[in-house]
């Protein structure tokens, strides 16, 4: 197990779940930094920065290490989506920033496009002029034409639809029906209480992190023992949303921890207890 250095401080916690997830599977892939470029095509710099924090990983590096830990690359980038809005919103606070991509070097002096030549004074100038200036009233003649028949075509339309109308009062066709909103499942709670620790029958897990765009049993875990503790998620839906992580800090306050939103063995412990 490798021994990682502290993530910054001011690191936003949907980016630290990221970083934290992403060390579990170097370590369970058991490579090290060298091997682990070698197997995804990023270099070892730019792994010691996603793996410190410092930088925000890109999406095919972070599916190349669910692959290589036996994660599910989907949930994964779904995590890195939600780093990515955090990472996003802290830049724009002045906040860490994701480093810029190197500036582009400049075009060979060869290559530049030679400027255009001004016009020659004399008569060929005033020729040229007036053929510009020809060109020009032609272009702007043609677009008021296309103005002018679109207005026509669509005037004609309108007066064609308003007079189906008046002489038949059923309309043409029938009114598209409103689709109905689409359900959100809805989990049970079965809680019951064994050797002291609560437990709601969809997880019994104790060390899992589990934070903002997650779902699964493991969120329907939290969101039951949330509201045993009366602290409301909102629906238990298996779907760890704004509303659940706003449950997870009043409880994270209520029983002196860290309030940051994300679910580990602590506020596990707090939970079951």
């Amino acid at each position: 197990m490798s021994r990682w250095k502290a993530l910054p401080a001011e690191l936003d916690p949907r980016v630290r779940q990221l970083v934290v997830r992403l060390r579990r599977l170097k370590d369970h892939s058991g490579l090290s930094v060298r091997q682990l470029a070698a197997r995804t095509g990023y270099s070892p710099k730019s792994w010691e920065r996603y793996l410190g924090g410092r930088s925000l990983p890109p999406g095919e590096a972070v599916a190349a290490l669910a692959r290589i830990g036996g994660d599910d690359p989907t949930r994964l980038l779904t995590l890195r989506e939600v780093a990515a809005e955090a990472w996003e919103n802290g830049k724009d606070r002045g906040g860490t920033a994701v480093p810029a991509a190197p500036a582009q070097p400049a075009a060979p002096a060869e290559l530049a496009r030679p400027a255009a030549p001004a016009d020659p004074p004399g008569p060929v100038g005033e020729i040229r002029l007036s053929v510009r200036s020809l060109r020009l009233a032609l272009a702007a003649g043609a677009v008021a034409l296309v103005l002018a028949v679109s207005s026509a075509v669509l005037v004609t339309s309108w007066l064609t639809g308003r007079s189906g109308a008046d002489d038949d009062e059923t309309p043409r066709t029938a009114p598209l029906a409103a689709s109905a909103p689409a359900s959100t499942p809805s989990y049970g709670c079965r809680l019951k209480r064994v050797d002291g620790a609560w437990y709601a029958g969809s997880s019994r897990t104790g060390d899992a992190t589990v934070g903002y765009g997650e779902s699964g049993p493991d969120v329907v875990e939290v969101q039951c023992l949330l509201r045993r503790a009366g602290v409301s998620p909102g629906g238990i839906d298996g779907m760890f949303g704004p509303l659940t992580r706003g449950a997870v800090v009043r409880f994270q306050k209520r029983a002196g921890l860290v309030g940051d939103g994300i679910v580990g063995p602590r506020t596990w412990k707090a939970l079951r207890g």
